[in-house]
């Protein structure tokens, strides 16, 4: 009974609520102008968690991508909650940090305390957790330095205005900025140069959990099961973002957001994302496995049903568990872009909680 009531409301907020309130598209036509502020709310009760996040999809062998990835506060969805993570005696001051890239035991997950562990300024100028990340904000410029057990980083990004919004609402914003940067990855061997077009990004939302200390019980979590989220540069000055979210079978967004260093910005809605091949289920620390894909496909059209993009990935880098309760990692793809071919690496966030039977 409580599957199908979830399934129903699911059904009912994708279907009606979220195209009556949401406004990504027309958002992510424009500059971004300040609004959303980009804060972490830590002490908020109207807002439940927030995101701040820098990605970066293409490197050298053998890192790959780099990502740092951010959460302040229990999510209250099903999606990112590990309600074994949480922080005592208040769910809501959990706050995890996930760094990692595809090269050997470069890998950060840990949570802390928002309140005893970290330093998060209320205009988000400074957010510290403990000694091992500090990210400092004065738009256009952000610093990242991660200082982990296995590896180093330092990052001086150059955040643009060329926004992509995943969700734009009166309960939840999601949006990423392109930002060039620059910096190194140090560790043993010494340090590596790296360059290129990444993202930073942030989010807001207001969840169930606002309203409970405790962490939520599975019934009372948001709905959504399914989500990646996959970046890649396609050449020096062009980045794709391609995202797909499904709660309880019902496609809560599927996008391609295209975007390059002049300030060109297109989206695309006309997608087809499949997983050709399934890999090894992926087991998280408490046991529980995930399906991974690993071979797929991405297709995007134009509104005029052109071919703007075709990839055809396969992923060869090591999943990183902590995003939320999934995986990051890396694959090499081939492909075109308006029907010129393409071959590099690319990044990939995955979370996949549906039945094995009714995966696509």
């Amino acid at each position: 009974m409580n599957d199908r009531i979830s399934t129903a409301a699911a059904a009912a907020i994708v279907q009606v609520a979220l195209p009556l309130a949401d406004r990504r598209i027309d958002a992510s036509q424009k500059p971004y102008a300040g609004s959303p502020e980009l804060i972490p709310h830590e002490a908020s009760r109207r807002w439940g968690f927030t995101h701040f996040g820098v990605f970066v999809p293409r490197l050298p062998d053998p890192h790959r991508y780099l990502n740092t990835m951010t959460l302040i506060g229990a999510t209250g969805t099903e999606l990112f909650d590990n309600d074994g993570f949480v922080v005592e005696p208040d769910a809501r001051r959990t706050t995890t940090v996930l760094s990692s890239t595809a090269h050997g035991d470069q890998y950060h997950y840990q949570r802390y305390d928002a309140r005893r562990d970290c330093d998060l300024a209320a205009d988000g100028s400074k957010l510290a957790w403990g000694q091992d990340l500090e990210i400092e904000v004065a738009l256009p410029k952000v610093a990242v330095r991660g200082r982990y057990s296995t590896f180093s980083v330092d990052l001086n990004l150059e955040v643009t205005d060329n926004v992509a919004y995943f969700t734009k609402s009166p309960v939840y914003d999601h949006l990423s900025l392109l930002a060039p940067y620059t910096g190194t990855i140090t560790d043993d061997a010494g340090a590596t140069s790296v360059e290129g077009l990444g993202t930073f990004e942030y989010c807001r939302a207001m969840t169930p959990q606002n309203f409970s200390a405790s962490p939520l019980p599975p019934r009372l979590k948001l709905p959504s099961d399914y989500f990646t989220y996959q970046i890649l540069q396609l050449d020096d000055v062009t980045q794709v973002l391609l995202t797909e979210v499904q709660a309880r079978g019902q496609s809560a967004c599927l996008m391609a957001h295209l975007r390059t260093a002049y300030g060109d910005r297109q989206v695309f809605d006309d997608i087809e994302f499949e997983v050709i091949e399934w890999g090894r289920d992926q087991v998280d620390p408490w046991g529980r496995g995930m399906p991974v894909p690993q071979r797929l496909r991405w297709l995007v059209r134009d509104s005029q049903g052109h071919e703007v993009l075709v990839i055809d990935g396969e992923v060869d880098a090591p999943w990183r568990f902590g995003h939320g309760r999934g995986y990051v990692g890396a694959y090499h793809y081939t492909g075109t872009f308006r029907a010129a071919s393409i071959a590099d690496t690319g990044y990939i966030e995955w979370i996949d909680l549906r039945r094995k039977q009714s995966r696509s």
